[in-house]
């Protein structure tokens, strides 16, 4: 599984953590975990190390966001665009070895193919700000 393809699945993780409470954080990542079938442990480790590390970091990643967005506050961001800001924004403040770049890049590409029509640009101009 590529880095873009385990991005992926943290995204989608992320996405399904905001319509559940934290009590079944856990619960829910198993399952999802699951569904997604065979994959090798280094890949699994990797993508629950990363979810559990951004749910951690979310009050930070939030008050972050929130600053550089100058209109939207993170209560008014559509889950996919926000989910997908806060992957973002963990590569960039937690993941020196990721470059800004990239971690933006991939946002973008995310964001095409799961946010809104303007996702792309929204995220895009938010992750620009808070690099």
């Amino acid at each position: 599984m590529s880095r873009r393809e385990q991005r992926e699945q943290i995204f989608k993780i992320l996405f399904g953590v905001e319509f559940h409470s934290a009590e079944e954080l856990d619960e829910q990542i198993a399952l999802y975990m699951e569904e997604l079938g065979e994959i090798r442990q280094k890949e699994a480790d990797y993508i629950l190390n990363k979810v559990h590390s951004i749910v951690e970091h979310l009050d930070d990643l939030d008050s972050s966001l929130n600053a550089a967005s100058k209109n939207w506050k993170t209560t008014r961001m559509a889950k996919a665009e926000l989910s997908i800001l806060r992957l973002a924004a963990y590569e960039i403040k937690y993941e020196e070895d990721i470059p800004v770049s990239v971690s933006i890049n991939e946002a973008v590409e995310l964001a095409k193919a799961y946010g809104s029509d303007q996702g792309p640009a929204f995220v895009n101009g938010i992750l620009s700000g808070l690099a």
